[in-house]
C-alpha cells in the first residue's frame, strides 16, 4: 500500500498550526483522520475542510495529560473509524522563563502536556498497533530538545524527554513490525512565532542557513513520509526539518 492512502491516523494538538497541517496532509494522501485537541472549537473547520475536499475525518476533544480522558477517546476512535495506525503526539504547550524564576506549577504543566502526554497516547495506541503487527507513532519534539534554549528549561527538557521516550519505544516495538520516529523542528512559521518582534526573527534567521523560517508544511510533509510504507526500515531515528540551523 503506497503512502498513507487507507490508513487510519489519530493526530493530536490538530485545531492549528503545525498540526492543523498535519491533520491536512495525511488527509490528502488519503488517511482518515482523527482530529484531536483539548478546545474543539476550530477542530470542525479542520474536520470540515478535510471532507469538503473528499476525505474522512472527526473531531475529537481530549486532555492529553488526563490519562482517563485519553484512555476513552481512544476507544471512540477505534469505534468510530474502526481501526488506529497512525498516531503523531503533536500536542505541546510553552510556559517560558528563566529557571531562577520558573515556578514549579509551569514545569509541572509543561512536562504534564508536552511529555507524560506522548507517553499516555503512545500507550493507548501500541496494544491495537502490537496486534495488528503494523503501527507507526511520530513524535514531534523540537530543536530546543537537541541545543537548549535559554529561557525554556521545561519545554526544552520535556522535548528531549521526548526524544529518550521515542528511542526507547522504537526498540521495545520493532519486532512487532511498529516504528516510531520522532520529528524535531526549528524555526516554524506560525502564529506564535509572526507574533515575536522583527528584531528577534531576524537575529533568529542569521542563525538558519537557509536563511528563513520552516512551514508547517514542511513539517507535515516530514510526517506523511515516516507515516508511510515507503519509511518501513527507519525507527527510533529523529529527523531534524531546521533548515540546517543544527547539523550533526
Amino acid at each position: 500500500m503506497p503512502g498513507v492512502a487507507g490508513r487510519v491516523a489519530l493526530v493530536t494538538g490538530a485545531a492549528q498550526g503545525i498540526g492543523r497541517a498535519i491533520a491536512l496532509t495525511l488527509a490528502q494522501g488519503g488517511a482518515a483522520v482523527a482530529a484531536v485537541d483539548i478546545t474543539p472549537d476550530k477542530l470542525d473547520a479542520v474536520v470540515g475542510e478535510i471532507t469538503a475536499a473528499g476525505g474522512q475525518a472527526a473531531a475529537f476533544t481530549m486532555n492529553v495529560a488526563d490519562e482517563d480522558n485519553v484512555k476513552q477517546v481512544f476507544k471512540e476512535v477505534a469505534a468510530k473509524l474502526g481501526k488506529l495506525e497512525i498516531l503523531v503526539n503533536n500536542a505541546g504547550i510553552a510556559r517560558d522563563q528563566l529557571i531562577l524564576r520558573m515556578k514549579r506549577a509551569d514545569w509541572d504543566l509543561v512536562v504534564s502536556v508536552n511529555l507524560t502526554g506522548v507517553f499516555l497516547c503512545t500507550q493507548a495506541a501500541l496494544p491495537a498497533m502490537v496486534k495488528q503487527r503494523w503501527g507507526r507513532i511520530i513524535n514531534i519534539a523540537s530543536i530546543f530538545g537537541q541545543m537548549g534554549q535559554g529561557g525554556q528549561a521545561n519545554y526544552s527538557a520535556s522535548k528531549a524527554g521526548v526524544i529518550g521516550l521515542t528511542m526507547a519505544t522504537a526498540r521495545e516495538v520493532a519486532s512487532r513490525h511498529v516504528t516510531v520516529n520522532a520529528i524535531a523542528p526549528g524555526f516554524i512559521e506560525t502564529a506564535m512565532t509572526q507574533a515575536l518582534p522583527q528584531e528577534l526573527r531576524e537575529t533568529m534567521f542569521k542563525q538558519i542557513p537557509l536563511g528563513r523560517p520552516g512551514q508547517a508544511a514542511d513539517v507535515a510533509h516530514a510526517v506523511r513520509f515516516l507515516a508511510s510504507e515507503e519509511a518501513n526500515y527507519i525507527t527510533g531515528n529523529v529527523l531534524k526539518v531546521n533548515g540546517g540551523m543544527l547539523m550533526g
